[in-house]
């Protein structure tokens, strides 16, 4: 089975299940419970952190695709903010491909595969900062986020069977499918200390909501 066929049948597992949940949810009157299971679906303890802060006040957790041109051009805000804020909050990364890109997957299994190697943050940044290069190119870029990982000193033959790995997969697609039940739609999609962020994704903005929940 190639890559992007196995890209697009596990998209479409990420789609079904998200449907089910939402039936579930509305078939039981699970709004209620939805709203008290909400703190853990936005956070999982395995979720991928960038910074921690030691109160544990402020916590903003982005649902991303590596891919995503709207997260590209967000990126540059949110190191800044991640650069003056650094552990005073608690940034999250969570895994939302998008089906039409085609190389979101291989993307984020290029930065969970770093995450076994505990390069998580240095693959994010490279992925980011190298997205026109690799990005919306209808061949797969798998060798290319290789290179990424040998720049990176990563044990490439490792990273490589990681990337593969169906456990991989399922780490992502298990963002994905909280992403889903939250009522992600488009990546990037924030959520700050629980709580939807409803605005533009821009450093100004993002940084009013930050210091308005520092300041409580």
């Amino acid at each position: 089975m190639s890559t992007n066929l196995k890209v697009t049948l596990s998209l479409v597992a990420v789609a079904v299940v998200a449907l089910a949940v939402v039936f579930v949810v509305n078939r039981s009157g699970g709004e209620d419970l939805l709203a008290g299971e909400v703190a853990q679906t936005v956070v999982r303890d395995d979720s991928h952190r960038l910074s921690t802060a030691a109160d544990g006040k402020v916590t903003v957790v982005e649902f991303l695709d590596f891919e995503c041109e709207a997260c590209g051009a967000a990126y540059p805000g949110v190191e800044r903010l991640r650069e003056e804020y650094g552990d005073r909050i608690t940034y999250v990364v969570r895994y939302f491909p998008i089906a039409s890109h085609p190389n979101a997957f291989n993307a984020a299994h290029a930065a969970e595969a770093a995450a076994r190697q505990g390069k998580f943050e240095q693959m994010y940044i490279k992925l980011f900062d190298n997205q026109t290069a690799w990005g919306h190119n209808q061949q797969s870029q798998v060798e290319t986020f290789v290179g990424y990982a040998s720049e990176l000193g990563l044990d490439v033959e490792k990273f490589r069977a990681d990337m593969a790995d169906p456990a991989v997969e399922a780490r992502v697609r298990a963002d994905a499918q909280d992403g889903a039940l939250l009522g992600v739609q488009g990546t990037p999609t924030f959520f700050v200390n629980g709580a939807r962020y409803e605005q533009e994704p821009t450093y100004e903005a993002l940084k009013k909501t930050i210091d308005d929940a520092l300041a409580r």
